[in-house]
């Protein structure tokens, strides 16, 4: 037996993904485009990220180019603008936005959202995506929708009359409208969960998004001067949601919206895992550029990526970092192939999934922790875009739908055959009759 191995290029990317990786067959032209675009801007995230975590938001330059790759269309449908991309384009886009900036990454995520509102009846849908060709940014944010907190609202003539706070409104300094839960009584006395669309003259921004990490997503909370009026074709009930986002499947065409409402929610979280799998990615990059040139505290060596220690943790990352990359791919590839063949998830499936894709963002979360360690306390510094992979990969991981042992918890009853809980407690049972 031979013990000549293939060389391995020295010219490949760090943390990009297996050596002999191909594309996928499911990523499309627009979608390769896109991503390409978003890859040569990684220097100019990371070098406003510092400026956007002052601010509370993207950097203006950031939120241009972001806006003029087209990256707040890509999950939108081409009959209302959008490019219609599929679940496999999506994550190699914030993928590679991750490796710049995770709060990019998490505003073109919950950017993403908007398709939701396609579930709204065809005036608030003319409203809203009326304005996609002129408005710079995300079109719509969304605060506390699906929360176990929400507003409050009650029934008049024509609509709702609105009031509350809505919390981590992602986006809500570049959006032109704002999709908020709202609970009322109905009829009968029965409160009622449903999704309330205001206009941005309707509600005030407040100066609250003060945190540890993705301090650049502008996740302020929102609030109404009393009472605002909600016409009837702002409102959805979200007990309604899930039948309604199947439908819209024979409306529109492209990728996006093909899959119905479990592929929808797969594909949500895997953009979540993606965005972890790209700062894992970035993590790395910046750990063995400055790797090459630092030298060790207290060791002998030129520099530290002449540690064996250091080569053993890249090494280690590396390898949760394909290992995080290959679970993202499988799960999106099924969902455009399902998308394609025609066929649905059920419900049942859900659970496995979401947990192999919240699995893999804490395990790229401990990859990053692992690699700032090993290169010592010159990664705490403010200037150094580690210590902020690190901060927002924390955030993330602290998400109330991307956090470990609860969707354990779902996943092991699923297994057991035990009654399922909702992805989100929060959710309103459908009604009957």
């Amino acid at each position: 037996m031979s013990n000549d191995f293939p060389p391995i290029s020295a010219d490949i990317t760090p943390g990009a993904g297996p050596v002999f990786a191909s594309e996928s067959e499911f990523l499309s032209p627009a979608g390769k485009k896109i991503r390409d675009e978003v890859a040569g801007m990684i220097p100019m995230l990371r070098r406003n990220a510092p400026e956007g975590e002052e601010l509370g938001a993207l950097a203006p330059e950031a939120l241009d180019a972001l806006h003029n790759a087209g990256v707040f269309k890509m999950a939108i449908p081409e009959e209302v603008g959008g490019y219609g991309l599929g679940a496999r384009d999506i994550i190699e886009i914030v993928t590679t936005l991750g490796r710049g900036d995770g709060s990019a990454g998490w505003l073109v995520i919950v950017s993403s959202g908007i398709r939701s509102t396609l579930a709204f009846p065809q005036q608030a849908v003319d409203e809203i995506f009326g304005m996609i060709d002129d408005w710079v940014g995300p079109l719509v944010f969304g605060a506390s929708v699906l929360s176990t907190s929400v507003g409050s609202g009650r029934r008049v003539d024509g609509g709702l009359m609105v009031s509350g706070k809505w919390s981590f409104g992602s986006g809500c300094k570049f959006a032109a409208w704002a999709a908020v839960g709202v609970e009322y009584e109905d009829d009968a006395g029965r409160p009622r969960r449903g999704i309330a669309v205001l206009s941005r003259d309707q509600y005030q921004i407040l100066d609250d998004w003060k945190v540890m990490g993705l301090k650049g997503t502008s996740s302020n909370s929102v609030t109404v001067d009393g009472e605002v009026f909600v016409p009837e074709h702002r409102f959805v009930h979200t007990s309604d949601l899930p039948k309604i986002m199947d439908s819209l499947r024979q409306q529109y065409g492209g990728r996006a919206l093909g899959g119905g409402a479990v592929a929808g929610s797969v594909s949500t979280a895997a953009s979540f895992a993606a965005l972890a799998l790209g700062m894992a990615q970035g993590t790395l990059e910046c750990f063995t550029e400055q790797a090459k040139v630092r030298k060790p505290f207290n060791l002998p060596y030129p520099t530290v990526a002449d540690m064996p220690s250091a080569q053993v943790t890249a090494g280690k990352a590396r390898a949760v970092i394909n290992a995080a990359a290959a679970v993202v791919h499988m799960h999106v590839d099924e969902v455009d192939r399902r998308v394609l063949s025609g066929r649905d998830f059920g419900f049942a499936e859900e659970p496995e999934i979401a947990m192999d894709l919240v699995h893999a963002i804490h395990q790229c979360g401990q990859a990053v922790d692992m690699l700032q360690l090993a290169l010592g306390s010159s990664t705490v510094s403010l200037k150094n875009p580690i210590q902020r992979f690190v901060r927002d990969m924390r955030v993330l991981a602290t998400h109330g739908a991307l956090r470990l042992d609860p969707m354990a918890e779902i996943n092991g009853r699923n297994i057991f055959g035990l009654p399922p809980f909702p992805m989100f407690a929060a959710l309103e049972p459908p009604t009957t009759g």
